[in-house]
């Protein structure tokens, strides 16, 4: 599948990320060593130079990042209309043991991605550069992230072969599927929605509160329930919410609400809460950053901003992704 023109897209797009973050490593080890804002030699002069340079570099690299999280689900769709048993993007993952993983990694080098760019814009809103190492330190720590996905997606594609037999969504997500971590059969329905309601509606009110005040304690709290409620998003748009959607009791699937056989749905439903979590994880690490460096307004700032946008993408998940579940519950469907 490497000769494929997305398994192509996604090798070289995940090249490029990593060729740019290893120049920037480079620049990275030399700050470490180096850096002294006090000195006014040559070698520190153009050591900013290449801070700048390398920081660009590092912003696009992240870009391209979450680009590919969203051009390996693409690809992923794309790949089951030649691979044997796949209907959508669950079988072509499910073809062999690197497709979660990698689709996991991906998502979690998006996320870190977002963080490091923020950790950027705080570092520039200072003409004294305050988070400079630390951004740097925590691009070295970034590195393994970023080639342990390569390597995944590597093994993932080379093992896709078209005349693999997979699984389709309709069996992996199955209640009697057992290939997967599938947890229809664990958590009843009425208990999951209870979760889903009552962390969305803690959620509102801590978002109210925190535009306001936004307070160091209830801030890291807001987030680690908001890391928590993206998890449990997850499991109930597929074990819940997906099937009113297909308008099939037994039809639980993550992927296919992406088709446009549904509207693209899909992609206003986690356009939403994949931005939100983001946001509202965001702001709670935002308190690390040490109020003595002199931005602290800066973060302030952006704390509140999170807070809204994470409060508002909040309210609109809930509405969209409850749209057909209310119709066919409660208003006896189409």
């Amino acid at each position: 599948m490497f000769l494929n023109s997305w398994s192509l897209a996604l090798s070289l797009l995940s090249l490029v990320v990593l060729i740019l973050i290893a120049i920037a490593v480079r620049t990275a080890i030399k700050v470490l060593c180096s850096w002294d804002p006090a000195s006014d030699s040559n070698r520190q002069i153009r050591l900013e130079n290449e801070t700048w340079l390398s920081s660009t570099l590092v912003q696009y690299a992240m870009g391209f990042q979450i680009m590919s999280l969203i051009l390996f689900v693409l690809a992923a769709d794309y790949f089951s209309q030649v691979i044997s048993g796949a209907m959508c993007a669950t079988g072509s993952l499910a073809a062999n043991q690197y497709g979660m993983p990698t689709l996991q990694l991906k998502l979690l080098g998006a996320f870190l991605s977002g963080f490091w760019i923020i950790l950027h814009a705080f570092d520039i809103s200072s003409e004294r550069y305050p988070l400079l190492k630390a951004k740097y330190i925590a691009l070295i720590c970034l590195l393994p992230v970023l080639a342990a996905d390569v390597v995944s997606q590597t093994l993932y594609l080379a093992n896709l072969k078209p005349d693999i037999i997979t699984s389709c969504c309709a069996v992996v997500f199955g209640e009697g599927g057992e290939s997967t971590g599938n947890l229809l059969g664990a958590v009843p329905q009425g208990a999951l929605l209870t979760i889903f309601y009552g962390l969305a509606a803690l959620l509102a009110i801590a978002g109210y509160f925190l535009r306001k005040n936004p307070r160091s304690s209830l801030l890291w709290l807001n987030g680690l329930v908001w890391l928590l409620y993206l998890g449990v998003s997850l499991v109930a748009i597929t074990t819940i919410f997906s099937s009113y959607i297909y308008a099939m009791p037994y039809h639980h699937c993550p992927f296919c609400i992406l088709k446009p056989d549904y509207g693209s749905i899909g992609l206003l439903i986690y356009g939403t809460i994949l931005p939100a979590a983001f946001f509202g994880i965001s702001a709670a690490l935002a308190e690390v950053i040490p109020v003595r460096l002199g931005i602290k307004e800066v973060v302030h700032r952006f704390q509140r901003m999170a807070v809204l946008i994470s409060s508002a993408l909040l309210v609109l998940f809930v509405l969209v992704v409850s749209y057909h579940f209310v119709l066919y519950r409660f208003m006896g469907g189409e």
